[in-house]
């Protein structure tokens, strides 16, 4: 598939077969969302894949999964081939730049004008977003609201922060968002040249 046709095809999908995906194909996707790039290759960045039914059940429960279920929608997160959870780690970005080659000029790590390992990991996030299309699957994104239990709950380390949860799947017929009416921002106010 082009690159063009990956990206128009990716949307936010809500509603999954039920079935497993080859695991080679899981893999692939993993593969994709390490080339991610990252701040002075902190690589603070890692997925958790969880692909068994009892898993993904665990994660719908952590997600209140059957309040949207109450709303219209399907089970869209217990439903699906696999959960991906990207998650960073703020810590790893500071040691990185601790080190001898990324010290400023007074030996003291930088001030972070915005939090890069958060846009770093939007990018690993986006990858098997695109990664998933580009395999014939379909994926989707759920915020996560109570993070401490969350990660307890998996076994995430304290030092990494889970950002959401990527289901991957076939796609089913879903309901579509309401926001999708909003249409998208014209061209001409999205992109700006030479000055704003």
């Amino acid at each position: 598939m082009e690159f063009r046709e990956v990206v128009a095809r990716r949307r936010m999908v809500r509603h999954f077969a039920d079935e497993p995906v080859p695991a080679e194909v899981i893999d692939a996707i993993a593969a994709a969302a390490q080339r991610a790039p990252s701040a002075g290759f902190s690589q603070g960045q890692r997925l958790l894949v969880i692909t068994s039914p009892e898993g993904r059940r665990l994660v719908a429960g952590l997600l209140d999964e059957e309040a949207g279920v109450a709303e219209g929608w399907d089970r869209w997160i217990s439903e699906c081939a696999a959960l991906f959870v990207p998650c960073v780690s703020e810590p790893i970005y500071h040691r990185r730049y601790q080190e001898p080659d990324k010290v400023d000029e007074s030996g003291s790590e930088i001030v972070w004008p915005v939090p890069y390992w958060f846009v770093d990991v939007g990018m690993t996030s986006m990858l098997v977003l695109l990664a998933a299309v580009d395999e014939g699957l379909a994926a989707g994104f759920s915020g996560i609201t109570d993070i401490p239990a969350f990660r307890a709950a998996l076994g995430i380390p304290q030092e990494f922060t889970p950002v959401g949860v990527i289901p991957v799947g076939r796609p089913l017929p879903d309901r579509r968002s309401p926001s999708l009416r909003r249409g998208w921002v014209p061209s001409a106010e999205f992109v700006h040249r030479e000055r704003w």
